[in-house]
C-alpha cells in the first residue's frame, strides 16, 4: 500500500461506515475495491476532464464518497457502477463550478484604463487649496464624500442655501482657475 493513498488512510484497524444504514464494511474490503476500481474510474474522470491532475481529484473524491455509501448498496457487485455515475456526477459539478468562476472572473476583469492625469490632478489640488475654506468644504463634502446639500450643512454648521451657494461660488472660481492655468500640450 502508498502512502498517502486511500487505502493507507483506511489501516486495516479502522472501518467505515455507510451514511444511512451505519453498516459497518471492513476497511480491507474498501483496499479491495480502491485497487480494483480507482484505476477505471481516474480514467473516466480523464477521459471527461482532459485533466490529468483534476481527473486524480475527482476519482479520489468520488471514491471516498462511494465508499462511504457502500453498505447502503443492495448489490456490492454494483459498486463499479455506482463509482463510475459518482465520477460523471464529480465531473459536471466541477465543470459547473468553472464556468461560474470564470463568468465572475470575467465580469471582474478590469476594463483598462487610460494612466491618471497627474499633473491635472495637482493643478485641481493647487486650484481647490486657493479657495476659501468654507468653499473648499464644501466642494469636498459634497462632491469627494458624496454628501447630501443637508448633511454637508449639518457638517460646516450652516444653512443649506448656504451649502449651494458656497458649492456654486467654489465650482465657479476653480473652472476659472484652471481655464486660465491650462498647460499647452508638448
Amino acid at each position: 500500500m502508498e502512502p498517502g493513498t486511500v487505502a493507507a488512510c483506511l489501516s486495516p484497524v479502522t472501518t467505515t461506515y455507510a451514511d444511512e444504514g451505519r453498516v459497518a464494511v471492513p476497511s480491507d474490503r474498501v483496499s479491495e475495491l480502491y485497487r480494483a476500481h480507482l484505476p477505471g474510474a481516474t480514467r473516466l474522470a480523464y477521459l471527461l476532464t482532459g485533466d490529468r491532475a483534476a481527473a486524480e481529484d475527482v476519482a479520489q473524491e468520488a471514491f471516498l464518497r462511494a465508499a462511504s455509501r457502500i453498505g447502503g448498496l443492495r448489490d456490492e457487485n454494483a459498486f463499479g457502477a455506482y463509482l463510475h455515475r459518482a465520477v460523471v456526477n464529480r465531473v459536471r459539478n466541477r465543470a459547473r463550478r468553472l464556468t461560474l468562476e470564470r463568468s465572475h472572473a470575467a465580469a471582474a476583469t478590469p476594463v483598462p484604463y487610460d494612466l491618471p492625469d497627474v499633473a491635472g490632478r495637482e493643478r485641481l489640488w493647487a486650484a481647490l487649496l486657493r479657495l476659501p475654506y468654507r468653499q473648499r468644504a464644501a466642494l469636498v463634502l459634497r462632491y469627494y464624500l458624496d454628501l447630501s446639500e443637508a448633511d454637508v450643512a449639518e457638517r460646516l454648521g450652516c444653512r443649506p442655501g448656504t451649502v449651494k451657494s458656497a458649492t456654486a461660488r467654489g465650482l465657479a472660481a476653480l473652472r476659472a482657475d484652471l481655464s486660465t492655468d491650462e498647460v499647452p500640450d508638448d
